[in-house]
């Protein structure tokens, strides 16, 4: 994947973008703070102030409209239009730094942060479109550690530039070369048309900003993960911004110890990316979200209990190598480095949720929605950071902690909001720690649509190994007397769940669990049916009750066969016994779901559908 002409060329294109945005920015300020700040009409300190806030405005300002305009054109041909008005910006770029004019260089800023919000929106939704679905995860976790790097090696380069020899004149170089080669990148993308049906494009600043979010809002799921991804860059932004004075106050060390903090903050979240990429096994999954969540909190605290005793000090100021050298900060430097990995474990699920989630052609606007909300944490962080660190009074240890132990209850909050993080984490421990699941014929479950599962019923968490076996979301109708067990109750009761009974021990709840499926199906969802209407007593196929041949006939919607194997013997299945009431026996037993494609136009037989799993399950292949 990383090598086609699918993904390489769009790689190195949102790399030099991402470099050559920090290289410039950092150059700009670096200039200002040490070299003729005489010439300034404004003080050195509003000027820098002024222009992180140059840079982030148009993310507020343009984002909306950016969102509309990726999910309404050639994705290609905008970013080839955007390198090209980037290469506009950095010539007049070169300019402006060869005359020292920064107040050019300041609009240019801002010309600068309005590309960048254009660029966000296509940069994401471009990869649904561009990759297969089982490589959009690898693919993020590609362009996140890209990023972050960037990132990384920009803000390093800014200061090796501006302490050269010739300063502005490298600077000017270097952004101008990075411009053009971004360009001539971009040209090697291959087309992209937009997905969805083609809309009218408007120009609305503000209001269009507003209804972005609102419209992300109606989908709850979506909104929580772009909630979620934002408080991670609130969180990141607040490090970045006191590691300065972090180093100097707290670890009593120089510049080159900040810009080791960076580097072990931004190279984790590299390593976390890939580490996400290798623990989702090839999909979308969420389940490894809380891991992240866990380190960011864990790894977080543990690195202000890992501060050196004051008293060990030295008079002077250490420098890297000195830092790195004295044992007692090797803790500290883990903590820093696993804080990072725990961010890279963290978003990016939550970027290929977003992506795999969004309705066909309205990726952008939700990936521009993203944009916004993150745009306003970071400037929350900011102000919350001035406030606590000034008129309350916190040291920024304190502030530090107080962010580690927030973030805890952030991820309460969210996955209380969405049961169905919870869930997939469920599914996930079940997945790779109590069982080894392996799944074939993924990409049979339809992307969109409604459609009918139907597979044998073999334990008590057969819905939760499905449901990690699934991007979308399923709704599952299942005996009432499993979803209401104490362990799975919380689990059933928020994933819309429907209760069915058979029609002699409750014909309400009978006839209510058909006409919700129905609606369920109506509405485009999937829905999962364990035919049998009971767990398997022997492990054997029983026969499928008339239920399914009832929802078929109501309405007629695809049909996708399912079969479960090597749960049978488990804690959770009857062998041996009730389950649940017999000692475990095995772990990391091996568990295969296979799925095949879908029946469309299928009789509504339930022999024939018996037929289809019973073969898939005798299939030895």
């Amino acid at each position: 994947m990383f090598f086609s002409r699918r993904f390489l060329p769009y790689f190195v294109t949102q790399c030099l973008g991402a470099l050559n945005d920090n290289i410039y920015k950092n150059v700009l300020l670096l200039l200002v703070t040490y070299s003729q700040v005489d010439s300034l009409p404004i003080g050195v300190d509003l000027f820098v102030n002024l222009a992180a806030g140059v840079f982030i405005l148009p993310f507020f300002l343009f984002s909306a409209h950016a969102g509309v305009v990726a999910d309404n054109i050639d994705k290609a041909r905008l970013i080839r239009a955007l390198k090209l008005l980037e290469l506009v910006i950095m010539s007049c770029a070169v300019l402006a730094i060869l005359s020292h004019n920064y107040l050019m260089m300041l609009l240019l800023l801002f010309l600068t942060g309005s590309q960048s919000a254009y660029f966000g929106p296509v940069k994401y939704s471009l990869l649904p479109q561009a990759l297969a679905e089982n490589e959009l995860v690898t693919g993020n976790a590609w362009v996140e550690m890209g990023t972050f790097l960037s990132i990384l090696v920009g803000t390093l380069s800014a200061g090796l530039i501006v302490s050269s020899e010739h300063a502005a004149g490298t600077a000017a170089l270097v952004v101008f070369m990075l411009a053009l080669a971004g360009y001539l990148a971009s040209r090697a993308i291959p087309a992209l048309p937009p997905q969805g049906k083609i809309r009218q494009i408007h120009f609305r600043p503000l209001s269009g900003a507003w209804g972005s979010i609102r419209r992300v809002k109606r989908t709850p799921s979506i909104w929580m993960a772009i909630l979620a991804i934002s408080w991670f860059w609130f969180l990141g932004a607040t490090y970045l911004t006191q590691f300065p004075n972090f180093a100097k106050l707290h670890l009593h060390s120089g510049a080159t110890v900040v810009s080791l903090l960076l580097a072990l903050f931004s190279i984790g979240i590299a390593v976390g990316s890939f580490l996400c990429e290798r623990l989702s096994f090839g999909h979308v999954e969420l389940g490894v979200l809380p891991f992240g969540v866990l380190g960011l909190t864990v790894f977080g605290v543990d690195m202000l209990l890992a501060l050196p005793d004051p008293a060990t000090f030295p008079v002077m100021l250490y420098g890297a190598g000195e830092f790195i050298a004295q044992s007692a900060h090797h803790r500290l430097m883990f903590d820093l480095f696993m804080v990072g990995v725990s961010g890279g474990l963290f978003i990016v699920p939550l970027y290929a949720f977003i992506q795999s989630r969004a309705a066909k052609g309205e990726c952008a606007r939700a990936i521009a929605a993203n944009n916004i909300v993150n745009a306003l944490f970071m400037v929350v962080s900011a102000l919350l950071s001035m406030v606590l660190l000034g008129a309350v009074g916190l040291s920024i240890v304190q502030l530090f902690l107080m962010l580690a132990l927030t973030n805890a209850l952030v991820a309460f909050y969210v996955y209380r909001q969405v049961p169905e993080f919870t869930q997939r984490f469920v599914s996930y421990l079940l997945s790779h720690l109590l069982y080894r699941v392996t799944v074939r014929g993924r990409p049979n479950i339809p992307k969109e649509g409604a459609g009918l599962i139907v597979c044998n019923h073999v334990s008590y968490v057969d819905a939760l190994l499905i449901l990690g076996a699934s991007t979308r979301p399923i709704r599952f109708v299942m005996d009432k007397s499993i979803s209401e067990m104490p362990l799975l109750r919380y689990l059933f009761r928020h994933a819309g769940v429907i209760p069915i009974c058979s029609p002699k021990q409750c014909a309400q709840t009978y006839e209510k669990a058909f006409e919700r499926i129905d609606a369920a199906l109506a509405q485009g969802d999937l829905v999962c049916i364990f035919p049998e209407g009971r767990l398997s007593p022997d492990g054997e196929l029983g026969e499928f009750r008339p239920g399914v041949e009832q929802i078929l006939n109501r309405r007629p919607v695809p049909v996708i066969p399912m079969a479960l194997k090597g749960l049978w013997g488990s804690y959770f299945s009857h062998k041996d016994g009730h389950a649940l009431t017999t000692r475990p026996k095995r772990f990391w037993s091996k568990v295969r779901i296979d799925i095949a494609p879908a029946l469309d136009g299928v009789a509504p037989d339930r022999n024939v559908l018996r037929d289809h799993v019973h073969a898939m399950l005798k299939s030895t292949e």
